[in-house]
């Protein structure tokens, strides 16, 4: 009888451990399938707002605030839009002075906490750029997938698909640009995201399901007018991006694709976003376990990165600096297949904050890749 006693104990308690490791697994994975909207930047620490003028802000000195390009600033109940480190104004040996463009939303205060983030404008394409557009909404196989629809004089529509932690107003930046040009956009809501229908799970899978919105996007794009469409994609939006042109049965009218900030390596991407979020590194191991068997990922997202997988003009733009997916398998591509893929670099510009670390020069490697295919 002791001996049961002491066996049952024994197995109570491993079955304890196993279901307490299932459970921090689960959290852990959380902050990675299911990212927060604006959370700050893997890495960045909050910024405090130390003064302000009506065109300059001062923050707190850091990495993140010494940032080259321009910038979301979101804090509780405000954002606004940040430029420029301007060097020459005098400041405090702690503190850096931006360009303050302007305040989109609430009212910025001093002493308010804030972080940067990719996510220049908020709202729609009308309020924040005063482009007209129309909601439109994609017939999906989970449901209708509300986007914004910018109409272009040309038939070549470009489908912006956004990335990890942001939405539909993450593409907004690139927006003026394809207008200027006459490129009507499809910014597009899929699984998962505020207003479109939840995932069949209720997880986000990286990509390795959602992509199928985008198929429905090629789809609605195509019925509308659309010959030739280009494909836009930031993050696991670029991941969505490429599922699609190597699946789609409208593959034949995809004639490039922009990838910004691609996802390759999912299990990077996880234990990255967890520990971000503050999970501690022994739990990041489980964390990945707990992904994978939540999502059904293995090696499909990796199989994508493979350079005889590549039929049409590519255009990647990646940076060295990117915690979140890391940029040496955009640069191996761009090496093995330098007649169909063109890597355009940025350094110092965080994961999927391409265009803000360069505007003009991300807007040029765009001018040059786009115009022979529209």
């Amino acid at each position: 009888m002791r001996v049961r006693t002491v066996a049952a104990a024994a197995a109570t308690s491993v079955l304890g451990v196993g279901v307490a490791a299932v459970a921090a697994g689960r959290y852990a994975s959380g902050a990675a399938l299911n990212p927060a909207r604006l959370r700050p930047l893997p890495g960045d620490p909050p910024l405090t707002v130390h003064t302000m003028t009506p065109d300059r802000i001062t923050l707190t000195r850091s990495l993140a605030s010494q940032r080259p390009g321009t910038y979301g600033l979101m804090g509780p109940g405000c954002h606004a839009i940040v430029g420029p480190v301007l060097d020459t104004v005098p400041h405090p040996v702690d503190c850096v002075v931006r360009r303050l463009e302007r305040v989109t939303h609430g009212v910025l205060e001093t002493g308010t906490r804030m972080w940067l983030t990719p996510q220049v404008h908020i709202g729609n394409p009308r309020d924040a750029l005063g482009l007209d557009h129309a909601d439109v909404d994609v017939p999906g196989d989970v449901g209708s997938l509300p986007a914004w629809f910018v109409p272009g004089a040309r038939d070549t529509w470009v489908i912006a698909v956004h990335g990890l932690g942001t939405s539909r107003e993450h593409p907004m930046v690139v927006m003026p640009f394809l207008h200027r040009h006459h490129i009507s956009v499809l910014s597009l809501a899929y699984r998962g995201d505020l207003g479109a229908p939840r995932s069949p799970d209720g997880v986000r899978h990286l990509g390795d399901t959602e992509w199928r919105d985008v198929d429905a996007a090629i789809r609605y794009a195509v019925r509308y007018g659309a010959r030739r469409v280009i494909l836009h994609g930031w993050s696991t939006g670029a991941t969505m991006v490429l599922r699609a042109a190597a699946e789609s049965p409208l593959k034949q009218r995809i004639t490039g694709l922009i990838l910004d900030s691609p996802v390759f390596d999912w299990r990077t991407a996880v234990r990255t976003l967890a520990a971000a979020d503050g999970v501690p590194r022994p739990l990041l191991p489980l964390a990945v376990r707990a992904a994978q068997g939540r999502t059904g990922l293995d090696e499909r997202l990796a199989r994508l990165a493979a350079p005889d997988g590549f039929s049409v003009p590519t255009l990647i733009l990646h940076g060295p600096d990117d915690a979140i997916a890391p940029w040496e398998t955009s640069r191996a591509l761009a090496a093995a297949r330098p007649e169909l893929i063109t890597l355009h670099s940025f350094p110092r510009a965080p994961h999927a904050a391409m265009w803000n670390a360069d505007p003009h020069g991300y807007e040029e490697a765009l001018r040059r890749f786009l115009t022979p295919l529209m």
